[in-house]
């Protein structure tokens, strides 16, 4: 993982904690929440705080999220915001912790001026012991103070005051003055600077859970469905009439295309689909000769050409498919024909970029389609994570070098190009006609395939489910 770490690709934006003030409200903090303290004298944490040196020191990584279930939380700076969350148990909990911080963003920097935050995004179930427990959690609150009572505190201030201003007689009760003058000096001036940070609510709806070996619950679409793309055992017990595991490729296509939840990255507004393509194919190129022990000499564009050439029919079948959608696209090739049992099928895709779950829906694309190591990357880190301690190690450096090379150098530029904004943006990019194609011109023609794609879609009839 060195190499990754070197690169950023792994704990990138984490915020260092190293001055002696931070760590011991950092310890006042833990020790409310999980009743011990570290004796690290320099750590990372997540937007979370949690510290994977102090996951390391304890000897347990979810000393911030026991179970699983709550996950608690610990703020220093609101630099946090920018940090990811490692060993999420959720897909929604690092974009709950982010609005959160944005919208208190001017309160919590007043308050961790001075101390800690700790908190929890707490639901209504304290253990998942059954997929019942799991299907129960629907909202999630947030609750946090100040490990000095600076939230609670001032919500008494402002009680107070309001009985200050509109009680008989209270401007005559001296022991009510005394109390308010006490707190004010906890708390500073509420009435111009408010701390309040309230208890936000936030519904959890469609979700990735770790639990169960990794599952995807789409209930808030118009036809609902539980994905389990690792062991499939939990879904015996599903309330649900459609589920789907792992080797039910065309349940699962079939439910993308029912609720319109993804398009065809070729026909994608604002991105040069055949571009995209190619680089999915150069990743499946270099899976393909790695694993076959194959010298992929500076992994330039000439030298992966060269290795195609000498692998010439064992070619993965998805890289043939993803070729014959190129030359479709750029040349007028002859149709291919991908239907949903195709090995290149969901490479073809990707979320529509207005729809509320899009990151959720990729994060889902990524794992039906791992050779996009890119995208894995990008939508679901801790599988890429595991994937790549299995590679070969020429591998491992090609990856690396090119997420750093094409992604790092432009985050937000990549994200817009594959997926349609940046992260959290759901806006429709424009209309782009791809590159190098000489037909771009020729109105007919390129109305006569819009309207074949929109009968057939790009990979052709969805195969039905038998």
């Amino acid at each position: 993982m060195k190499r990754l770490i070197k690169r950023g690709l792994m704990f990138g934006n984490m915020v260092r904690v190293d001055s002696p003030a931070l760590i011991t409200r950092y310890n006042r903090a833990l020790g409310k929440l999980a009743g011990r303290t570290t004796e690290l004298s320099e750590f990372h944490i997540d937007i979370s705080g949690f510290s994977p040196e102090i996951g390391e020191e304890f000897g347990d990584e979810a000393y911030l999220n026991p179970g699983g279930c709550n996950r608690q939380f610990i703020i220093l700076t609101v630099d946090q915001k920018k940090a990811p969350l490692l060993n999420a148990s959720f897909s929604t909990s690092r974009g709950i912790l982010k609005r959160f911080m944005a919208d208190n963003e001017a309160k919590l920097f007043a308050l961790t001026a001075h101390d800690a935050i700790a908190g929890e995004l707490e639901n209504s179930v304290y253990d998942i012991t059954n997929l019942r427990d799991l299907l129960a959690i629907r909202n999630i609150t947030v609750a946090a103070d100040t490990t000095q009572s600076h939230v609670a505190n001032a919500r008494k201030l402002a009680e107070k005051i309001e009985h200050f201003q509109t009680g008989e007689r209270a401007w005559y009760d001296d022991a009510l003055i005394d109390e308010m003058i006490d707190l004010a000096r906890e708390t500073g001036d509420v009435t111009r600077v408010p701390v309040d940070l309230g208890t936000p609510t936030y519904e959890q709806g469609n979700f990735w859970t770790a639990h169960f070996g990794g599952l995807y619950v789409f209930r808030d679409v118009d036809d609902p469905a539980l994905i389990a793309l690792g062991d499939d055992t939990a879904l015996k017990d599903a309330p649900f009439d459609r589920r789907y595991g792992p080797d039910d490729t065309n349940g699962i296509a079939s439910f993308l295309k029912k609720n319109e939840l993804v398009e065809p990255v070729i026909k994608a507004r604002g991105v040069d689909g055949a571009r995209i393509l190619r680089q999915k194919m150069q990743f499946m190129l270099v899976d393909a000769a790695a694993s076959a022990g194959m010298d992929l000499g500076d992994m330039g564009d000439r030298a992966l050409r060269r290795v195609a050439t000498r692998l010439g029919d064992d070619l993965p079948e998805a890289f043939q498919g993803l070729a014959a959608m190129v030359r479709w696209a750029e040349s007028g090739g002859k149709w291919p024909k991908i239907n949903s049992r195709h090995p290149a099928y969901f490479y073809t895709l990707r979320a529509r970029p207005d729809h509320p779950d899009r990151d959720l829906i990729n994060q889902l694309l990524s794992e039906l389609a791992p050779m996009d190591v890119r995208q894995l990357f990008i939508c679901h880190k801790q599988a890429f994570y595991d994937a790549y301690a299995t590679w070969p190690d020429e591998k491992r450096e090609f990856v690396a070098e090119f997420l750093h090379r094409d992604y790092m150098a432009n985050k937000a530029g990549a994200r817009a190009r594959l997926f349609g904004g940046d992260e959290g943006d759901t806006a429709s990019s424009a209309r782009h006609t791809p590159r190098n194609n000489p037909w771009a011109s020729q109105a007919k023609q390129a109305k006569q395939r819009d309207d074949l794609i929109d009968v057939v879609g790009p990979w052709g009839a969805v195969t039905r489910r038998r």
